[in-house]
């Protein structure tokens, strides 16, 4: 397989992986954005109905505040007060029924008229004794009345200009029945499966479309355990049908109650598919005219990489030299590919004939030997790159041999040779050009590092004990070569000039070439 066709396999993988991404991105920040705002469409929602109920409750409560305060010296006409309870249930369509109880607990007056029977009979309900012990103004918890209605009660109470508690005016609302808080609850502007709910502080259902539900207390769940405790809020629910739900919700303070605005998840979501094909049909032809560019991209860039590849399997052709010349290089890369094809070919026609019949390595200690060195010499004059030479020499190697044999000073030299190799940086060269000498190579180094790099290792040298011998320690020159016309050989005369100054000078230590 060619770079071009690789170029395109991963251009047209990276294109498709990149445009599944950007469509599934698409999908989810649309279904996200869609979600918060369905939620807090609902949160705002049942916001504005708990503002609204809570003013009309607060209205209602104002409605039996004007009455409560005229009525303390008509408690014992009955006319006076069923004129009194008829003007308050007609005044607004706010109460099913208003009504007058004294502190006993008696009722003394009510309306509508079907309800008059009832005059004279003390009240026992939850809501009239929650009403008679609170004596305050107050939103009563829901409850069944004797004739079976979920009922809830608004009452102000009634006292004398003395300060005695003399009762108490109320209006009921029947929950089950049309009044004016079921048709403010009741017509939601939704009409894609939403819907609310209201419960009070005891989990008792005052509001749900199905009527069957209003007045059931809920045992399980999720959202109304948390309704009282965080005010306002949104959710993510499944409702009792298993649906899930994105809920908003509010509460009502001067009742207690929570208000529950949802809408389906799925119904929320509909509209993604659309908008995802919407994507699609938009990104689709930009996703051709850019096949078309990667694939003339390709192209581009993988012939010059092509050009030379062939020039390199025809490197024994006549021609191949003049033809990796024309390649047109146009990026780095090919370029610096095209520069070291056409080096490699210059060296391969100098040296081929010698590099295939000479090892470069010293057979001893696995250093370079002269031809290793010949040849780097090449390869850095070549390139023109400044190098250092640093050349030394073991002191008194002579006397090593004399005391303990060759066979111990062949172990002193590979001792040697690991200790340069510790001490050398990667790239440097190291090479045995003689029987204790050795010289290294530093390409590119200055001739501080290089002076730097002799020091540590006659250091290293001086402190490592060879066994059996002991510390031995070596003298070094050093010298560098900046480029130019210069040939290297003579830094590397300047470089043994400086070894044998270090060697007159007393040995153990590095001399620098002043050349």
């Amino acid at each position: 397989m060619d770079l071009r066709t690789l170029i395109l396999l991963l251009s047209t993988l990276t294109a498709v992986v990149m445009l599944l991404s950007s469509y599934f991105a698409s999908y989810r920040v649309q279904r996200q954005l869609l979600i918060d705002h369905a939620l807090e469409s609902n949160r705002v929602y049942a916001a504005k109905l708990a503002s609204i109920t809570e003013l009309f409750l607060q209205n209602a409560l104002k409605q039996l505040a004007y009455s409560a305060h005229g009525l303390p010296g008509t408690l014992g006409n009955s006319a006076a007060l069923t004129q009194e309870t008829e003007r308050v249930l007609a005044q607004g369509n706010a109460f099913n029924s208003t009504f007058v109880v004294d502190s006993q607990g008696v009722l003394r007056g009510i309306s509508p008229a079907p309800l008059r029977g009832l005059v004279g009979q003390r009240l026992s309900s939850p809501g009239a004794l929650e009403a008679l012990g609170e004596r305050r103004p107050m939103v009563s918890a829901p409850f069944i009345s004797a004739a079976g209605n979920l009922v809830v009660v608004a009452s102000q109470p009634i006292f004398a200009e003395d300060g005695r508690y003399l009762g108490y005016i109320g209006g009921s609302l029947y929950l089950r029945q049309h009044n004016v808080l079921e048709k403010l609850l009741g017509e939601h502007f939704y009409q894609d499966g939403s819907y609310l709910y209201v419960v009070d502080a005891h989990r008792r259902m005052l509001y749900h479309p199905d009527p069957k539900r209003i007045g059931m207390l809920i045992e399980t769940n999720d959202l109304i355990n948390q309704l009282h405790s965080r005010g306002n809020g949104v959710q993510q629910v499944v409702n009792s049908f298993g649906v899930e739900m994105l809920a908003g919700f509010a509460t009502v303070p001067i009742a207690g109650w929570g208000i529950v605005a949802q809408q389906p998840l799925a119904k929320t979501l509909a509209p993604t598919q659309r908008l995802i094909l919407d994507v699609v049909e938009l990104s689709v032809p930009l996703a051709l005219l850019a096949g078309i560019a990667i694939w003339w991209l390709a192209l581009t860039i993988a012939r010059p990489l092509w050009e030379l590849a062939a020039g390199a399997r025809a490197l024994d052709l006549p021609d191949t030299q003049e033809r990796i010349h024309k390649v047109r290089a146009w990026y780095f890369e090919a370029a610096e590919l095209k520069r070291a094809l056409l080096l490699g070919l210059k060296l391969l026609h100098e040296r081929i004939g010698r590099l295939h019949q000479d090892a470069q390595t010293d057979p001893l200690t696995g250093l370079g030997n002269r031809r290793r060195l010949d040849f780097s010499l090449s390869l850095l004059q070549a390139d023109d790159r400044a190098f250092c030479a640093i050349v030394l020499d073991i002191d008194h190697f002579k006397r090593v041999n004399d005391q303990h044999g060759h066979e111990v000073g062949d172990q002193v030299l590979r001792a040697l040779a690991g200790l340069m190799r510790t001490c050398c940086r990667e790239g440097d060269v190291l090479c045995r050009t003689g029987g204790e000498e050795f010289l290294m190579l530093l390409p590119g180094a200055s001739l501080e590092v290089a002076i730097a790099v002799a020091e540590r290792l006659r250091r290293v040298v001086q402190e490592t004990p060879i066994e059996p011998v002991g510390a031995v320690t070596v003298s070094l020159g050093v010298a560098r070569w900046s480029g130019g016309e210069q040939d290297p050989l003579m830094v590397l005369g300047d470089a043994d000039r400086a070894l044998y100054l270090a060697k007159q000078n007393g040995r153990n230590q590095v001399q620098v070439s002043e050349a």
